[in-house]
């Protein structure tokens, strides 16, 4: 498995450095652990999920790489420590946008507001345009105000909001980036 270094030529003035890397068995365990707080949580279901959902998830991570050229990369501070993932995948809902490539972003509550969402986001565009996607999109919670501040950043635009099945208290705002034009 590839690392994929972000070169601190490339990174924004004042941006964080981190590397990105296909999800390893092991990061299922520092997903599990970096992910069981509650404001992290928070538009993510609101409790945090057993060890078995994230050995599943890493699992799909690295097949989806493997098949595309792309998944929800665990993301690495400088130090190399785990402070979550961003990414990208194909929607995995029955609902929603069904068939298109989702681009998306989780973060330990101490990496919040140091720019590594972003910064890891414009590195996932790269990626996923040199893949060949030629539009992504973003669901985010309409709470979410970190990551819709996100989506903005990188430019993606709103296209509709929607309740999610389920969980109707809940509803998603779906972004939208078309990758030939950026």
């Amino acid at each position: 498995m590839t690392d994929l270094l972000h070169a601190d030529a490339a990174r924004p003035a004042g941006g964080p450095a981190f590397r990105l890397r296909v999800p390893t068995e092991e990061d299922a365990y520092a997903w599990h652990r970096v992910f069981d707080d509650p404001e992290v949580m928070e538009f993510h279901g609101g409790r945090r999920a057993e060890l078995s959902v994230y050995q599943e998830f890493t699992a799909r991570q690295r097949r989806h790489d493997a098949e595309h050229g792309f998944c929800l990369w665990t993301l690495l501070d400088e130090a190399g420590e785990v402070v979550g993932f961003t990414g990208a995948q194909p929607w995995p809902h029955p609902w929603g946008p069904v068939g298109e490539v989702e681009i998306g972003w989780r973060l330990a509550r101490p990496a919040w507001g140091r720019g590594y969402a972003t910064a890891a986001a414009r590195e996932t565009l790269e990626r996923v345009r040199a893949a060949g996607v030629e539009r992504v999109v973003a669901m985010v919670n309409a709470r979410n105000e970190r990551s819709v501040a996100v989506t903005r950043r990188l430019g993606m635009t709103l296209q509709d909001t929607s309740p999610v099945p389920g969980r109707e208290h809940d509803v998603v705002h779906r972004f939208a980036l078309d990758l030939r034009a950026v």
